[in-house]
């Protein structure tokens, strides 16, 4: 896989006006979306992408609660954009939940919910079953994300240079799963390759970046690995 070089193209971005048509695709869906494995009732949590409100999620949840799930927003509102707080206080109810049902949650994360979702993971691997990420920057902090300009250069090296250190001293150690697409027009699709997490899958899908919350094989995708016996 080639490495990042630059943010999404203009193109691309433009692409991403018409991510409402996703919608329109559940409705032929819904059969095969009803099709896989039921859930266990384990707990599952819905992280939002930056700037995203927490209903952004509903509709996903309330697919997952229909299968059998403990699907729950992360109960933090809108993701304002500040990953290191919210790693805290997500791994704070994270663990507050696993104490009280005495079962690991699973994680699904979009766009900067994703990196969110990684680093609880990282911190506190007993807690979490798995993570499910779609649409999120793996390398390069903000750099090749639309909102680069948002962050500052700065600011994204110091991200990435962070990422990198503790990848390399505490790599996630849970199952993980990176949905990505190349039709992005919002993170550069390179920046979601994630080499440096031993147990790293990838799949590729054919939204856009904004378009993978309502996307019916994001939604099969997440359901089905959901539904994996993982160990």
């Amino acid at each position: 896989m080639p490495d990042p070089t630059e943010p999404p193209s203009v193109r691309t971005g433009l692409a991403e006006l018409g991510s409402g048509l996703a919608a329109i695709r559940l409705v032929g869906a819904t059969p095969r979306l009803l099709s896989v494995p039921r859930g266990d009732g384990h707990t599952v949590v819905d992280i939002p992408g930056w700037k995203a409100p927490e209903l952004s999620g509903a509709p996903l949840r309330a697919y997952l609660r229909a299968l059998g799930y403990d699907a729950r927003g992360w109960g933090f509102g809108t993701n304002t954009g500040d990953p290191r707080r919210d790693v805290e206080r997500l791994t704070r109810q994270v663990l507050h939940r696993v104490g009280a049902s005495g079962s690991p949650v699973s994680l699904v994360g979009w766009s900067l919910g994703g990196v969110i979702a990684r680093e609880v993971a990282r911190r506190e691997p007993g807690a979490i079953r798995q993570v499910i990420t779609y649409g999120t920057p793996v390398v390069g902090g903000a750099r090749f994300t639309a909102v680069a300009r948002a962050y500052g250069a700065a600011d994204s090296s110091a991200a990435d240079a962070v990422a990198k250190r503790l990848d390399a001293e505490s790599p996630i150690s849970v199952p993980l799963t990176a949905v990505f697409t190349k039709r992005d027009g919002i993170v550069a699709w390179q920046a979601c390759i994630d080499h440096r997490t031993p147990r790293a899958e990838h799949v590729e899908v054919a939204s856009t970046h904004i378009g993978m919350g309502l996307d019916p094989d994001v939604w099969e995708l997440i359901a089905r690995r959901l539904a994996r016996n993982v160990n």
